[in-house]
């Protein structure tokens, strides 16, 4: 069943929101790096180049992070040889350090994005490092990416909530932003590594950044929260929003975080909406049914079951 033969959802307006949103769409990269069997690379080239076809103008595509770390993504570097890059279509990539930066423009990235920890905890788990010293690593990659006129975005993992630590005080995650905001970065996506937040916590964050047109949400679905946080924030005037076609994901350094945001599900909210988007749904549930029979399950998206 497409998308239009269930009848698209009545645009009902709901309080003052953006005309239009950019989708982050990191299926390619969040999306399957918690996964067991590694996807041959060709899988991943096809899965990118359908999800471009879709619309969708963001595809993270990979991560230049140690192979020990993350074995599914080893062939970062044969997927951006292979990658056939559409006009009009941004291919960011995570890199971890200075290393990563250095693969990352042997391979001729233009847009990048750095990871780091609100919390002192997973910054030490994920990144052997204090909530203080992670800036020691970023700080020579922004700036060498800055010189070179690559974009750079940064994650802040764990804004809302920390499996070790509990609920995350909000100056600690505004701080911790506000740091990589004057190294250098353009954007900063607020994650809710383990899916914990509830709507108000969101729109307490949003308002201690205060200037939120630097601002991207990425929120995790472990307790059914992301939607409602995402029109949270969407109230908030946050118009670029992290998901994962077919709601694909984890964190592989912390075992309580589930799927992300499910792209299809946003999409058809945003429809709803009125909000502009530019991706066609019925490609998208096609293109996420297609990569759930490669990865041999049922796509966790609601969207997408409702439609095959």
């Amino acid at each position: 069943m497409s998308a239009r033969e269930a009848g698209l959802p009545e645009v009902v307006a709901s309080g003052e929101l953006p005309s239009e949103v950019t989708i982050w769409e990191v299926g390619a990269r969040d999306g399957l790096q918690n996964e067991s069997n590694v996807v041959p690379v060709g899988v991943k080239l096809e899965f990118l180049d359908r999800m471009a076809s879709s619309g969708l103008s963001v595809l993270e595509a990979t991560s230049f992070v140690h192979p020990k770390w993350v074995p599914q993504l080893a062939d970062a570097a044969e997927l951006l040889a292979g990658l056939e890059q559409r006009p009009g279509v941004s291919y960011p990539v995570l890199v971890p350090n200075e290393r990563g930066l250095d693969r990352a423009l042997e391979a001729g990235v233009t847009h990048i994005a750095i990871f780091a920890s609100a919390t002192e905890t997973f910054a030490s788990r994920n990144l052997n490092r204090t909530l203080d010293s992670q800036f020691e690593m970023f700080e020579p990659v922004v700036s060498r990416a800055r010189a070179e006129g690559l974009d750079v975005r940064g994650y802040v993992s764990m804004c809302f909530g920390d499996p070790w630590e509990g609920a995350v005080p909000r100056e600690q995650v505004v701080a911790v932003g506000r740091r990589l905001l004057d190294m250098g970065c353009s954007q900063l996506s607020l994650g809710d590594t383990i899916g914990v937040a509830t709507p108000g916590q969101v729109e307490a964050l949003l308002d201690a950044f205060g200037d939120v047109s630097s601002l991207a949400v990425h929120f995790h679905d472990t307790y059914g929260q992301a939607l409602s946080n995402t029109l949270a924030a969407l109230r908030r005037g946050v118009t670029t929003v992290d998901s994962s076609a077919g709601g694909l994901g984890g964190c592989p350094y912390a075992e309580s975080a589930t799927g992300n945001l499910a792209t299809e599900d946003l999409v058809w909210m945003l429809d709803g909406l009125g909000v502009k988007h530019g991706v066609d749904l019925d490609q998208l549930v096609a293109t996420s049914a297609w990569m759930a029979e490669q990865l041999g399950r049922p796509s966790p998206s609601r969207v997408v079951r409702a439609l095959t």
